[in-house]
């Protein structure tokens, strides 16, 4: 089974493998129940959803009916403002067809301007804030993708007290040491304060080279190589923690919570010389370079 710890402060036990429902964006129902279903057989009991994450939502409703109780449920909104957060956060309730939200996240909050404006008055951060003290939601979290992520959740968690944070963590993003740099601060004061910390990207091999014909599931091209993904996951359970999300590409879906049921703390060593090994073998490279490839 999958190792549970406290999502951060929250009352919930949930477990290291986090299910990113972006898979779901554009399947079918059938489909996606059947995704969904993965779910019981590993034990995992928390969805990561998104407003933005086409049908995704929609998908989970249905599924949610029968078993919201035994689940932790997050979504994200990526509007800036107050009415228009608000909105979005009556819309996912809506959508999800649930009285309740455990954790609403600001989605990719990484750039000056918008930052400016979500944390500022009249902001989404004012009403995520009703939206808790109403019951509609219980948790406020923030995420982000680039190389400025870990600066930028540093600057919010010290203005806000965020009860999560979401970001890339994997061998090639901490191969610049600016990132890495951040990156260990950010979870040092996220651990001294009990904010959760989820990672996203754990299983990315690089971007789609331009002459890949390959069927793409994810906007990036994922480690597909079983034993390499199987390492990919072991080396980001291998600090203390953190919980992992998986990727957008539902094909793997399996393969990654296998590889998070045979977790092994004391193989962790050996998994981060495998893990270099293997960025070197199949040619990784970081999916976000600062100041060329900082957008996704």
């Amino acid at each position: 089974m999958i190792a549970k710890i406290p999502f951060g402060r929250a009352d919930h036990l949930s477990t290291r493998t986090l299910f990113g429902a972006a898979a779901l964006g554009s399947m079918k129902q059938e489909r996606a129940d059947e995704i969904l279903d993965l779910l019981l057989e590993f034990g995992v009991n928390h969805i990561d959803v998104a407003a933005s994450y086409g049908d995704a939502e929609l998908r989970i409703a249905p599924w949610m009916g029968k078993h919201r109780d035994g689940f932790f449920l997050a979504t994200k909104t990526g509007d800036r403002t107050y009415e228009g957060a608000k909105a979005s956060i009556k819309r996912s309730l809506e959508r999800l067809q649930v009285d309740r939200l455990d954790l609403i996240q600001f989605h990719n909050l990484t750039d000056e301007k918008g930052w400016q404006i979500a944390m500022g008055p009249g902001g989404a951060l004012e009403a995520a804030v009703e939206a808790r003290d109403q019951g509609l939601i219980r948790f406020i979290g923030v995420t982000g993708h680039g190389t400025a992520v870990a600066e930028m959740h540093l600057r919010s968690i010290e203005s806000f007290d965020f009860d999560s944070v979401l970001l890339p963590y994997n061998h090639m993003m901490l191969q610049d040491p600016r990132y890495a740099a951040a990156f260990e601060e950010l979870y040092e004061k996220c651990r001294e304060r009990n904010i959760a910390i989820q990672t996203i990207k754990s299983i990315a091999r690089r971007r789609w080279l331009e002459d890949d014909t390959t069927r793409h599931f994810s906007w990036y091209e994922p480690i597909r190589e079983p034993e390499a993904l199987r390492r990919a996951v072991h080396w980001t359970f291998a600090r203390p923690g953190v919980f992992l999300n998986t990727s957008s590409d539902a094909t793997l879906l399996r393969t990654i919570l296998e590889a998070a049921s045979e977790f092994d703390e004391s193989a962790e060593d050996q998994v981060v010389a495998e893990v270099e090994a293997d960025a070197a073998r199949l040619d990784m490279e970081p999916l976000f370079v600062r100041g060329v490839t900082d957008t996704i």
